[in-house]
Order: C-alpha cells, then sequence, then structure tokens
C-alpha cells in the first residue's frame, strides 16, 4: 500500500466508518446529524438508552409521549379501581357504570400527582392497596419526569441550521463548492471550527473513500451572522470537473462536521450533518440574507438560509408575508 493509499485508509478508520463500504449507499450522517448505523445486539434492554432518547427526541415527541403516558397510566388504574368494586369508594356517583370510571379516572389523576382533594376516598382494603400503590408510583414517575426536563434544559447543544441544499458556485475565478450556516438562537458560538469530509466509490479502485477537503476558511472566532463554508475545486480537488451524474454515480456524500464553544454553558458542544449527490444543485449562488438595522442592532433573516439564485431565479423565495415581516424587521 503507497502513502496516498495508507493516508485514505486512516481517514476513512479516524472517521470510524471502516473501509469496506463499496457497496453500501445509504447516508452515513442522517439530516439530524445522528448516525445511520443501527446496532443489533441480544440484550434488548441494552440496546433501549430511555435517557438518551428523551433528552434527544424532539419537544413536540417529548411532550406527546408525556400526555399520552400519563392518560394510559390514569386509565389503567381507573380499570383496576373498576374491576376492584365502585362500591368501595366513598361519594362515588353511582349513576352509570360510565360515570364511575369518568370519576375513578379523576380520582387516579388525583392519587398518582398527591393532590387528593378527599372529595372521593377509597373505603377498603383492595381498593386503598391500589391506590397506595398508584401514589408512590406517581412520586417515582415525577421525579423521573422532573430529571429529564433538567436534562433538556441544562443540556448544551450547537443549534446549527443548514442550509436546505449544498452549491457548486462560482469562487475566485474558478468554481467552489459550498454550504451555508447559521446559529438558530440567540447565544453565541465562540471558537467554531468545520470539516467536511468527501465520501465517495473510487471508480478504478470500486472502494470507497473518505477525503478530508480543504476550505477556504476553517477556524471563526466567533459566529454571530451566517457562515457560508467553501471548499475551492481546482484540479487538487477529487471533485474537479464533476458533473452532476458524477456526483450521483460515484455516490458522494459530504459529510459536515462543526465543533464549537457555548458560551452559556461554557462547554464544547458539535453539530453534524451530510449532503448527497442529489442534494447537490450546480451553476447556482447563494443569496445574501437580508440585513437590516433597528436601534443601532443588526437583524438577519434565517428564513432566507436556503435561498439561492440558479438560472436567473431564485428557489425558496419568501412569500409575501415572509417579506413584510422582513422590512418591518
Amino acid at each position: 500500500m503507497d502513502k496516498k493509499d495508507t493516508q485514505k485508509a486512516n481517514e476513512a478508520a479516524g472517521l470510524g466508518f471502516g473501509t469496506r463500504q463499496a457497496k453500501d449507499h445509504s447516508r452515513f450522517l442522517n439530516k439530524d446529524g445522528t448516525v445511520n448505523i443501527r446496532r443489533l445486539d441480544g440484550d434488548l434492554f441494552r440496546r433501549i438508552d430511555f435517557f438518551h432518547s428523551m433528552i434527544t427526541m424532539p419537544w413536540k415527541r417529548f411532550l406527546l409521549m408525556v400526555l399520552v403516558g400519563y392518560l394510559i397510566i390514569n386509565l389503567v388504574f381507573a380499570s383496576l379501581y373498576m374491576l376492584a368494586g365502585p362500591q368501595f369508594f366513598g361519594n362515588l356517583n353511582h349513576a352509570s357504570p360510565r360515570h364511575e370510571f369518568l370519576e375513578l379516572f379523576f380520582f387516579s389523576a388525583q392519587t398518582i400527582t398527591t393532590v387528593g382533594y378527599g372529595y372521593i376516598y377509597p373505603n377498603g382494603p383492595i381498593v386503598s392497596t391500589i391506590a397506595a400503590i398508584e401514589s408512590m408510583m406517581g412520586l417515582l414517575l415525577f421525579a423521573l419526569a422532573t430529571g429529564v426536563l433538567y436534562g433538556r434544559f441544562s443540556r448544551p447543544k450547537a443549534s446549527i441550521r443548514y442550509s436546505k441544499n449544498c452549491l457548486i458556485s462560482p469562487y475566485e475565478n474558478q468554481t467552489g463548492f459550498m454550504f451555508r450556516v447559521a446559529n438558530a438562537t440567540q447565544n453565541e458560538l465562540i471558537e467554531v471550527e468545520a470539516k467536511v469530509i468527501l465520501s465517495l466509490i473510487d471508480p478504478k479502485t470500486g472502494q470507497r473513500d473518505f477525503i478530508t477537503l480543504p476550505l477556504e476558511i476553517e477556524k471563526l472566532s466567533f459566529m454571530p451572522l451566517s457562515w457560508t463554508i467553501v471548499h475551492p475545486v481546482d484540479e487538487k480537488s477529487p471533485i474537479y470537473n464533476f458533473n452532476k451524474e458524477d456526483f450521483i454515480k460515484a455516490d458522494c456524500e459530504f459529510l459536515i462536521l462543526i465543533k464549537a464553544t457555548n458560551d452559556t454553558y461554557s462547554q464544547l458542544v458539535y453539530s453534524r450533518n451530510s449532503y448527497k449527490g442529489n442534494e447537490l444543485i450546480l451553476g447556482s449562488k447563494f443569496v445574501p440574507m437580508k440585513r437590516s438595522r433597528q436601534k443601532s442592532r443588526t437583524t438577519i433573516d434565517l428564513r432566507r438560509l436556503d435561498a439561492v439564485e440558479y438560472l436567473g431565479q431564485t428557489e425558496n423565495k419568501p412569500n409575501a408575508a415572509t417579506q413584510a415581516a422582513a422590512h418591518s424587521n
């Protein structure tokens, strides 16, 4: 193995994807930054990381799971109370089984949250035992929910938005591969470093190569505005003279790794993304993101992060409401 092949093998090993992935045409990194690898193990419980899933899932899914879980638990205990006997509850409305179940459902909600209004009360050893178990379960579950909520709020992360597409655009009398990123939150990211690694199949060897692409700028002191990350496509570039079909045929994937320090937590944060060949637009350029000044403060419109000019037209053009909102800023 010559020096060049050794360097490519070391780059592939450094990424952790191995060197024998030529026949695998799936993504290595998903659009949300997660690694597109499924790990199979004989131990089901070892594969399931409940805390990690609850910490990293989107807020809408998290709140929906909490709500659904809360309803299911109360339905289960209301059913247990019905099976144990509604007659063992004081002040219960016995007008119909439906009314009994509904009031026992609300009694369960009061018990699991330890509110205990006292209007309906258990009057028997079996229903009292079930209520005691539910109270203990409520204390444990709400303690767990509190820990998960704290973990979600205190977890440092890089809220970096990526442009929907990557481009091949004119760049300093040649062309450049580029994409655009921006910080989507009001905190600051300092010492921001970017790394772009190209994964493609070498047509000569049929093997998959991982090549680190040199960038115009690899590091920023901080990123208050958007950042267009550019790889100059010159004679030394592995994608020199590539057309759209070449990117797709070589199964190109641009792996994006960004590292920064979140000044709110003073901790390192990481962000990952990738672009496949079908997400690449040739002969286009990004539209400058509109900036305005209000009370000596600069405002940029992140809704135009994806806007590009292609063949004299603008893709992802904001609608009238978006333009009016941007103009008001």
